[in-house]
């Protein structure tokens, strides 16, 4: 009876059940963590019948906690489980566990006898089941029994508190999103070559990012994930919250976005790869929770002078990556520039091209093809800023008719959508674009049909319009379609005006061979303006012209290709100021005083490696939190000009600190600008004053090239914070330290930006590693005059 009694005993008593398990396998001596989980899963599940403890290898393989507990198809939370009696203490220090501390809400630690309960990163409960003998079995502490149950109920019946404030959502989406970046590394290696995500991956390949890496589409694809199911929970209301999931993400999406409708059965739906399902989960957890009305509200308290979802991306990007913007050449604009280039370019409509409503002009031409004359295009759209501020213009200007904005024939629908377009390369601020302008339309009253959508597209603005065929890789065909229909407006559409703050990067992103005959090329048309490699018919002849080659030149180029087109029209853009004045833009500029009839620009200086100063000698502020000095440039090509002329050119220039700048551009548009009317001659046409009555004696000077024929700019690295160090003891350092790091921690930690076509990380660390290393390849540079410093030079 005795034996008898002892298993009933243990029948009802599981934590009894389960020590004795754990103490067999002990005893045993060849357990490992993994051995003690089915007596973990047992105990679990013992607490409530409709509970489930899964735990699935690859998941965990993928980054997920050991097992995930769910009541039906409602997840609960996630225990990780370590080695029987491993120090928690340590665990809980280490990098995975910091990184489940920040993106899981509902989370066990264990060790199978210590148990530390965590709601919202904070350890709420702490239980010690029983110690770890030398000898014999184990036995629960007294009174153990009791509070482990009792940790168990809490963690199954918690319900994390909802977030409602904007920033605090931003920094945990970015937490979750560097949780399913992590995963799809793993799961893109575990995956098969035609898996769905290496489908995914090549159909990007293809079609449009020719030269993604894997590290790469990791990063874009949580993002999209990110931002997808941010848009579609936006469009749930909270009393519907309940019903919010991963599955149902891709139906609640705004229509203005059909293809993110499109792929997102791909990136987080029925065919998202299996090892990913739980990070996707997680988010839609976090979102179906979150008090969204009241984060949309918080949006609305912000100054409409600003953009909420700009604030609130670049929180996002601050806790998900701070290193991402900065290595994209990509910043988000801010409105004191937008506002003044934006009402500029309504002044020049309304004085130059008989607009009288300037940006909100209905007006159409082509007789029986008839279009919208005011057809606007960003073409690196970015998060939409310039379209989200001009259609914001445009709603105030029709303030004493706006009873005919919405409606199915409405301003909207029949004035505003078709000629409003954007161009965007990289998909989270694609959807974010979309995100932004979706809501600021239904805030101003319009409600979107089924069938209509935003004319802002994925696609690469510096790539050639061809007609995109993918009929080898099913889910490429989704972005062949988005990128074909871009392809009338980015070569036929009557565009009127270009504005926009292009990327700028000193290695440039797109070098196929349409971005490079845009530039090279004279326009393709009779008496088509000439490409920026040539001035006064002579090319340049320039050793290394790889400034001409950034990205911003050539966004420029192609802004200046559509007006000319179209055959009038304003092109307006933010960038780097370097054009304005160096030696080998001297062909841009006498191209861009070809085709334009006016040019107006503002030099806002700001350019930290000039160690620039206002005149006074005070500082200096960029207007970005960026180094490189800025100008804004407006461009008007008139219409009708039967024998035009070298364009006029007008300069201004701001200095001092930033907000005193942000108040200049508040104040002023193109019109009331105190201008300054400039005459760019041979053989530089700077687009800067020169004071003239010393240019003669100038010109009489020696040329420096005629004193020093053989010359060269020198090594141009653009990776100083690699390649250049102060002391050949730094320098050692610095090439041991990058030949063993994983490429993307190399890339991250040395500043080093996107790979480009003759320079990657990872062939950069071979060519190191390749060559000893050894510190006979470290030699002095004359890095400036007078600045002797160190580089890793092989051959």
């Amino acid at each position: 009876m005795a034996p008898l009694r002892g298993m009933l005993l243990l029948m009802a008593n599981p934590i009894l059940q389960y020590l004795r398990e754990l103490t067999a396998l002990h005893k045993a001596g060849n357990a490992t963590e993994h051995s003690f989980r089915p007596a973990f899963q047992a105990l679990v599940e013992s607490y409530d019948k409709c509970v489930a403890a899964t735990n699935e290898p690859k998941r965990i393989a993928c980054g997920a906690p050991d097992f995930i507990v769910a009541r039906g198809d409602e997840t609960l939370g996630y225990i990780e489980c370590k080695d029987l009696g491993a120090s928690l203490d340590e665990i809980e220090k280490s990098e995975q566990m910091t990184r489940y501390l920040d993106g899981i809400d509902n989370l066990i630690l264990t060790n199978y006898l210590e148990f530390r309960y965590y709601l919202n990163g904070e350890m709420e409960m702490q239980v010690f089941l029983a110690r770890l003998p030398e000898k014999g079995r184990l036995k629960p502490l007294l009174g153990a029994e009791g509070h482990l149950r009792q940790l168990f109920e809490v963690f199954f019946a918690a319900k994390a508190a909802g977030i409602a404030d904007p920033m605090a959502l931003a920094a945990r989406l970015a937490r979750v999103a560097q949780v399913i970046r992590d995963a799809i590394m793993v799961a893109f290696d575990q995956e098969d070559a035609d898996g769905s995500l290496h489908i995914i991956l090549e159909g990007f390949r293809q079609t449009l990012l020719h030269d993604i890496t894997r590290e790469q589409f990791a990063d874009m694809y949580a993002q999209t994930v990110c931002y997808g199911m941010f848009s579609a929970r936006v469009n749930v209301p909270n009393s519907q919250a309940d019903q919010f999931s991963r599955r149902s993400a891709a139906i609640d999406l705004p229509a203005t976005n059909p293809f993110l409708r499109e792929v997102f059965e791909y990136i987080a739906g029925t065919r998202l790869n299996n090892s990913v399902v739980w990070a996707v989960d997680l988010l839609a957890d976090i979102l179906r929770r979150c008090d969204m009305a009241a984060v949309l509200r918080d949006f609305g308290k912000a100054d409409r002078r600003e953009d909420p979802v700009v604030h609130f991306y670049e929180s996002f990007l601050a806790a998900y990556d701070p290193a991402l913007r900065e290595s994209r050449g990509v910043y988000y604009t801010p409105e004191p520039v937008v506002s003044y280039i934006v009402r500029s370019v309504d002044a020049i409509l309304k004085s130059d091209f008989g607009c009288a409503a300037g940006l909100a002009d209905n007006t159409t031409v082509g007789g029986a093809a008839e279009t919208h004359r005011v057809q606007i295009l960003d073409p690196a759209t970015g998060t939409g800023t310039f379209l989200y501020e001009t259609v914001r213009h445009i709603y105030e200007t029709l303030a004493p008719n706006r009873g005919a904005w919405a409606g199915e024939r409405g301003y909207v629908a029949t004035h505003l959508l078709p000629r409003l377009h954007g161009f965007e390369l990289m998909m989270a601020p694609y959807a974010v674009a979309h995100l932004k302008l979706g809501w600021l339309l239904k805030d101003t009253g319009y409600t979107f049909p089924h069938n209509e959508r935003l004319r802002i597209y994925l696609t690469n603005t510096l790539d050639e319009a061809g007609l995109v065929e993918t009929a080898a890789f099913p889910f490429a065909d989704h972005i062949a379609r988005e990128a074909n229909a871009a392809r009338n407006i980015k070569t036929d559409a009557p565009i009127m005006v270009v504005l926009g703050n292009p990327p700028y990067s000193g290695h440039s992103a797109n070098n196929n061979a349409w971005s490079k005959a845009l530039i090279n090329d004279p326009l393709p048309w009779q008496g088509g303006a000439h490409g920026y490699f040539t001035c006064d018919d002579k090319p340049l002849g320039e050793r290394n012209p790889k400034w001409l080659n950034d990205d911003y030149v050539k966004f420029i180029r192609f802004g200046q290709y559509r007006i000319e087109r179209t055959g009038y029209g304003v092109l307006a853009f933010i960038t780097n100021h370097g054009y304005l004045d160096n030696p080998t833009f001297r062909g841009m500029r006498q191209s861009l005083m070809q085709t334009f009839d006016e040019i107006y620009l503002i030099d806002l200086h700001g350019n930290v490696k000039k160690r620039e100063t206002a005149p006074d000698g005070s500082k200096d502020e960029n207007v970005f939190d960026i180094q490189q000095g800025v100008s804004i440039s407006i461009f008007v090509r008139k219409e009708n000009v039967k024998a035009r002329k070298t364009a006029k050119v007008f300069h201004t220039e701001i200095h001092g600190p930033r907000q005193s700048k942000y108040d200049w551009l508040n104040k002023f548009d193109v019109r009331n600008t105190p201008w300054k009317h400039i005459k760019p001659q041979q053989p530089f046409y700077l687009f800067k004053p020169l004071k003239f009555e010393s240019y003669a004696e100038y010109q009489q000077g020696w040329n420096i090239c005629a004193v020093m024929p053989v010359n060269s700019v020198g090594i141009v690295t653009a990776r100083d914070n690699l390649a250049i160090q102060f002391t050949k003891e730094a320098m050692w350092d610095t090439v041991r330290d990058f030949s063993v790091l994983p490429p993307e921690e190399a890339r991250e930690k040395y500043n080093l930006g996107k790979d480009a076509r003759d320079w990657k990380v990872s062939l950069a660390q071979d060519n190191v590693n390749s060559s000893g290393p050894t510190k006979d390849n470290i030699y002095p540079i004359l890095y400036r005059p007078f600045d002797q410093r160190f580089t890793y030079y092989t051959q």
